[in-house]
């Protein structure tokens, strides 16, 4: 059997969740289906759904095909495309991830105008505080905050961010303003824990990164909720810089301890490697790019950080 046929089978029984949704989708018959799904499972040496009489799951193989099986299939069409001279007509459906915070503050609006710029293309926006796996599940570009590991993706650099501690300026008219980290344990500390996972606060001493444990009075799993609670006098929280400006140039909320925060962060736009690029793909960096860079520069506008001391 066709080995991309197979893959085809095996793509809409996982978006249908059903063997027979996939054969109304493909126009196929039920044995058909079950056919393709038995020989490509024959052909890797491994299921890749558990099915029973009332359901049917994708298994943990069948995950880790999907993404690579949608890929296939797209760099396909890419290349049909590319021989067919189709190429400036961006078209298809793009899967965008990124923070949860970054995506509400710049990617959701520059999103819309790409929509009405390329009509014919659609983009599902995953705002997730992890790291996804992009070849694995299957989505085509993140916008990713920190140092990058080594691998097969392709970087875009957009700018940079700082981690900062942040709190009201009516808190710290109360409780005083910290002059060193070990400072920090005498004061109500708002830990976001996607910032201090361990409870600690990383910092520069010097020349040298170093941490200070911390026993927050608060822990709050969202950014958003962390920052307001700074902003209503209820201690120092960490942050990156591109959360705050506003607050900051508006007069809620002031930097703290700036001259131990650590070297800034890159921003990255990062996507799977591939022989062809898609159209849709290339006209989504193309659009985003210049856009993102000129938000983030836009949010650290008002936000200076010291040099290393």
């Amino acid at each position: 059997m066709n080995r991309l046929h197979e893959i085809e089978v095996f793509i809409a029984v996982a978006e249908a969740g059903s063997f027979a949704g996939a054969a109304r989708r493909l126009h196929l018959s039920p044995p058909a289906v079950t056919r393709a799904i038995a020989a490509l499972e024959d052909r890797l040496g491994a299921r890749v759904f558990q099915r029973t009489t009332r359901s049917l799951t994708i298994t943990d193989v069948g995950e880790r095909f999907l993404g690579a099986a949608r890929r296939v299939l797209g760099d396909l069409d890419t290349a049909e495309r590319e021989a067919m001279g189709e190429t400036t007509a961006p078209q298809g459906h793009l899967t965008v991830t990124a923070s949860v915070t970054f995506g509400r503050s710049a990617l959701g609006p520059m999103v819309g105008s790409f929509l009405v710029a390329h009509p014919r293309v659609s983009v599902s926006v995953l705002l997730l505080d992890r790291v996804v796996n992009l070849v694995e599940e299957g989505v085509d570009l993140a916008i990713r905050i920190g140092e990058l590991p080594e691998s097969r993706l392709i970087a875009k650099r957009l700018g940079t961010v700082h981690r900062i501690l942040v709190a009201s300026p009516e808190y710290l008219a109360q409780h005083g303003t910290p002059a060193a980290p070990a400072d920090l344990r005498h004061h109500a500390v708002i830990a976001f824990t996607g910032l201090m996972p361990n409870r600690e606060w990383r910092h520069r001493s010097g020349q040298r990164s170093a941490s200070v444990a911390l026993a927050p009075r608060l822990e709050i799993n969202d950014a958003v909720a962390a920052i307001d609670a700074a902003i209503l006098g209820q201690g120092i929280t960490p942050t990156l810089s591109y959360m705050v400006a506003s607050h900051i140039r508006a007069g809620r909320l002031v930097p703290v301890l700036q001259a131990h925060t650590l070297p800034p962060q890159p921003v990255n736009l990062v996507y799977p490697e591939a022989r062809l690029m898609a159209p849709k793909l290339r006209a989504f960096l193309d659009f985003a790019g210049p856009r993102l860079k000129s938000a983030l520069a836009d949010l650290a506008e008002g936000v200076a950080v010291p040099k290393a001391l």
